[in-house]
């Protein structure tokens, strides 16, 4: 395992940004969230967790994919690509990386989406263990490690003065040669420290799982018997429809295609959308077969919980990392939810 001095870590972004576009957790007014790094900006490594996913850097808010013209009954089409080149995510917690594998499924499965495709492998993803896991935090419900991302490319683990630096992937071993001056071979009391680090931050979180009864074991099963329980009827009256749960969450994939423009010419693009609006679901003919916000919170606890899993081997849609819990504006907690269908399966 090697190392990096925090001190070189200013040198290691400028290399790193010298090969592509570097994305880390950059503080402004406040606020972190992944953003393109320059030299100057604020990086907070320690924050738990960015407001919106890094996500954002594979599968963007809005992308253009095709622009049009007319000219009389001629029409002309340009295709866009997606902008080419590498780049690095730096600082992905584990929650994260796992929500990426959760868009893979989705992007990267028959028919593949070529766009997310080149995206996807252009990137060189560099995951940071959790030390000191929320009370909101609840990977371990879904396998999680709090403290370990097994499939990013490079993992690191803060223990003091020190990153500690373990590749993962041929990418991440080509990533590791490149700047391997800027590296130091770790002792093994700091490898310690780390694991220490990780059984700390897993059992932290198991413990929390355990006292609140965040448990998902046949809860695939017991929601495919209630579609019309009476848990939707107590949930949709709270909910504002205000979307904020979708668009923080590092899984929610769903888009829309729209195409903007003047008369004679404009684009086609796509932008994340929400289940939880109105217009998601509406047909041309005005038919809507979630009319109302019950409809909508349903699916939304349905698609991560039932049907994600059921299509694809057990992997849930949800990854635990507390971001809807903690700014849901009216409380929707979706650790309740999986309590109450543990509740409902038991009998209790």
């Amino acid at each position: 395992m090697k190392k990096v001095q925090k001190e070189k870590l200013e040198d290691l972004f400028e290399r790193l940004a010298g090969d592509g576009v570097l994305y880390l957790p950059l503080e402004e007014d406040g606020v972190v969230n992944f953003a393109p790094w320059k030299k100057g900006a604020r990086v907070n490594l320690e924050a738990l967790n960015t407001v919106l996913p890094p996500k954002r850097a594979i599968f963007p808010q809005t992308e253009t994919y095709m622009r049009f013209e007319t000219d009389g009954k001629k029409l002309q089409i340009e295709q866009v690509e997606p902008v080419e080149g590498n780049y690095f995510l730096f600082g992905v917690r584990p929650c994260d990386m796992a929500g990426i594998k959760v868009l893979d499924k989705v992007f990267l499965d028959e028919p593949e989406d070529d766009i997310y495709s080149r995206r996807r492998q252009a990137g060189t993803i560099l995951s940071l263990g959790c030390n000191d896991p929320h009370v909101s935090c609840f990977c371990s419900a879904f396998d999680l490690e709090p403290g370990f991302a097994p499939d990013a490319d490079v993992a690191l683990w803060d223990v003091g003065e020190v990153l500690l630096w373990k590749p993962l992937s041929e990418k991440g071993e080509k990533l590791t040669s490149s700047v391997e001056d800027l590296l130091e071979d770790a002792s093994a009391e700091e490898e310690r420290a780390a694991e220490e680090q990780r059984n700390s931050a897993a059992a932290t979180v198991a413990a929390a799982a355990r006292e609140h009864g965040w448990n998902v074991e046949g809860v695939e099963e017991a929601l495919q018997d209630m579609f019309e329980a009476e848990l939707w009827d107590k949930l949709y009256r709270r909910c504002l429809g205000c979307g904020i749960c979708t668009y923080i969450c590092p899984t929610c994939h769903c888009f829309d295609v729209e195409d903007f423009g003047k008369w004679q010419e404009g684009e086609r693009f796509r932008c994340w959308d929400s289940c939880m609006f109105e217009e998601f679901t509406l047909h041309a003919s005005g038919e809507n077969p979630r009319p109302t916000q019950k409809e909508r919170v349903r699916q939304r606890f349905m698609h991560k919980l039932c049907y994600y899993p059921s299509n694809f081997e057990g992997l849930y849609a949800c990854v635990g990392c507390g971001r809807c819990v903690r700014q849901c504006p009216v409380s929707i907690d979706i650790t309740q939810v999986i309590k109450e269908v543990g509740g409902v399966k038991s009998g209790s």
